[in-house]
């Protein structure tokens, strides 16, 4: 499976059923062009059949044997000292290094709970990202795989959201759904573009921002952003395009007359070496 073609299938339809785990794989690979996203799927099989005879009981009994295995036996945490650092996004490197952000740690225990036997899956919480474990009568056991795999209940989620983003939060059984696949996809590239962007490594940042354009080929937002970006990396004859597109297909946003001075300064730019 190439990363375009799942970008494609999702674009078409978010809820198209992807192995997210080689989809991460194949984003880090755009990072990390000589690793092996089949060496780094083996580590969670390993780590799945390890688990597996281990998920008796309960469904309670099951997550906290999984969030037991992962976060206390194996190692992995959320990386609070270093939360901005690309590498916490990429599964790759948070299996090298056993710490990521919420949605990586998130993705692991989807990874391994589901290839394990226990149905895992990802719930994007505004400002914070969990799991939950879902059993066949719809039981359900939430999960913070940031924070060592704490339980969660409605209450808790509440009082995680509203710390973390100064809102009032109501954990609906709407807002407490599985995420699909194509937001959970989103959701890991757009912070990587914020991690690159934060760390002024603007060409990393366009890069990312190339591959949200084929997850959103609608969204002029998305094309303008990678425009922007290819222009703070210096590109800006790759940029031209993608800025005409912008202003073009929302010409009376509120950034537009920004948007187009970019734009002639870019063309200029290109003109000098024409």
């Amino acid at each position: 499976m190439k990363l375009s073609d799942a970008l494609t299938a999702l674009a078409e339809n978010p809820n198209h059923p992807v192995d997210l785990a080689r989809v991460a794989l194949l984003i880090a690979r755009d990072a990390y062009s000589q690793m092996s996203p089949r060496a780094y799927l083996r580590r969670i099989d390993r780590l799945a059949a390890e688990l597996r005879p281990r998920l008796t009981g309960s469904l309670t009994a099951r997550t906290a044997e999984l969030c037991s295995f992962l976060f206390d036996e194996s190692g992995f945490a959320g990386n609070t000292a270093h939360y901005y650092d690309p590498r916490n996004s990429y599964l790759n490197k948070v299996l090298d290094r056993h710490v990521g952000l919420p949605i990586t740690l998130s993705l692991l225990a989807v990874a391994v709970g589901n290839r394990a036997g226990l149905n895992v899956v990802g719930v994007g919480l505004p400002g914070h990202f969990v799991a939950k474990a879902v059993d066949d009568s719809g039981r359900e056991v939430i999960f913070d795989p940031f924070n060592g795999g704490q339980f969660l209940d409605t209450d808790a989620c509440e009082a995680v959201v509203s710390a973390i983003t100064g809102r009032q939060f109501e954990a609906t059984p709407e807002a407490l759904a599985a995420t699909p696949p194509g937001a959970f996809v989103l959701r890991m590239l757009n912070n990587l573009k914020t991690a690159y962007i934060a760390d002024r490594s603007h060409l990393r940042a366009a890069r990312v921002a190339r591959r949200l354009t084929q997850l959103l080929p609608h969204d002029p937002d998305q094309r303008r952003d990678l425009g922007l970006l290819l222009v703070q990396a210096d590109r800006c004859g790759a940029a031209v395009n993608h800025l005409r597109h912008y202003v073009a297909a929302v010409p009376d946003a509120d950034d537009a007359p920004e948007v187009r001075k970019v734009l002639s300064r870019a063309l200029s730019d290109v003109a000098k070496w024409n």
